[in-house]
C-alpha cells in the first residue's frame, strides 16, 4: 500500500476523532468517496495505526447506533419545510 494511502487513511481518522464526524462529513471535507474512507477507516487504519483505529471504530459504532435517528430528523425537517 503507498504512503499516500496510508496518510488519507490517518487524515481521515484524525478529522473525525477531532470533530465527531460522519462518513459522510469525512468525505466531503476531504473530496473522496464514501466508500474510500470507510475502507480507509475500517481496514487499511488498522493496518498503519492501531490506536487511531480504536479510537475511530468507537466513533463509527456511536454513528452506527444513531443513524435511524438521524434519518427521522432529516424526514421530519424535510417534511416541516414542505409545509
Amino acid at each position: 500500500m503507498s504512503d499516500t494511502m496510508e496518510k488519507r487513511a490517518c487524515e481521515a481518522a484524525v478529522y473525525m476523532i477531532e470533530t465527531g464526524a460522519t462518513v459522510r462529513a469525512v468525505a466531503r471535507h476531504l473530496g473522496i468517496s464514501k466508500s474510500t474512507v470507510h475502507k480507509d477507516l475500517t481496514q487499511r487504519l488498522k493496518q498503519y495505526n492501531y490506536a487511531l483505529y480504536l479510537q475511530v471504530r468507537e466513533i463509527l459504532e456511536v454513528n452506527k447506533r444513531e443513524r435511524h435517528i438521524r434519518g427521522g430528523m432529516a424526514t421530519k425537517r424535510k417534511y416541516e419545510q414542505q409545509h
